[in-house]
């Protein structure tokens, strides 16, 4: 099972160590980035994808249940806090489950615990979604918590990051998933796409032109074609290039 990314919020120090300390006895977490406020959360999670977070509720500035609800697209979340009477509003955004402090480690094991439970239902859909018919036009990638339906055809191209790719899509913001360059490729049409760099996968029909083997996307997106992919790409100008 792939580890899950997590990030511990806490703006009182000795809560945020705990939760921390926490998550390194748990084998299947991995800490990603501990946080003294949402500001800082917010950073985190527009630059590299987070699968769970651990938040408290009461801090200065953006609480948690406020920061959690400006979030457009959310990591699978467990609230913590000392205050019992946010429970009920900590369910309504969806929340995992609510741990009231002080709690013991056996409460956040089994906290942690539901978190992997769902965690492991959506990467097995996702698995299933990829062994479907290839005449599918579609797929269903798993983005934070959720599988987004994503049109094959409003791919504009993909871009490798280590573990993580990003879907750059038509007029759509990009969408990030733990996914191997290697299994989109087998998974996308041939006659569509093509592996054209060790970090770039293009959709033929969507580029715009052609410079000196760097294929350009509208006016700002400029991707190299390797050494080791030109002969393939070479021969795609050449079968259409017309005199």
């Amino acid at each position: 099972m792939d580890k899950i990314r997590c990030i511990a919020i806490d703006d009182e120090p000795l809560a945020l160590m705990q939760v921390v300390s926490y998550i390194s006895k748990l084998p299947y977490l991995e800490l990603v980035a501990q946080c003294s406020n949402a500001i800082e959360a917010l950073e985190v999670i527009n630059q590299q994808p987070v699968d769970l977070m651990f938040v408290d509720i009461n801090m200065p500035d953006l609480n948690g249940l406020e920061f959690v609800k400006s979030l457009t697209q959310k990591p699978l979340l467990v609230f913590t806090t000392a205050y019992g009477e946010y429970a009920l509003e900590g369910f309504k955004v969806d929340a995992l489950d609510y741990l009231l402090k002080p709690f013991s480690f056996a409460d956040f094991s089994k906290a942690a615990g539901k978190a992997k439970i769902q965690f492991e239902f959506m990467n097995q859909a996702q698995q299933k979604q990829s062994t479907t018919d290839d005449s599918n036009n579609y797929l269903f990638i798993k983005s934070e918590y959720k599988l987004l339906r994503v049109n094959i055809d409003d791919i504009l191209y993909i871009e490798g990051m280590k573990e993580y790719v990003r879907i750059h899509l038509n007029d759509q913001k990009p969408v990030m998933t733990l996914l191997s360059m290697k299994s989109l490729e087998a998974r996308l049409p041939e006659t569509k796409f093509m592996r054209v760099h060790r970090s770039y996968i293009v959709n033929l029909e969507k580029v715009t032109a052609v410079e000196r083997l760097t294929i350009i996307f509208g006016d700002k997106v400029r991707i190299p074609v390797s050494d080791n992919c030109k002969e393939k790409f070479q021969h795609f100008l050449d079968k259409n290039f017309m005199c």
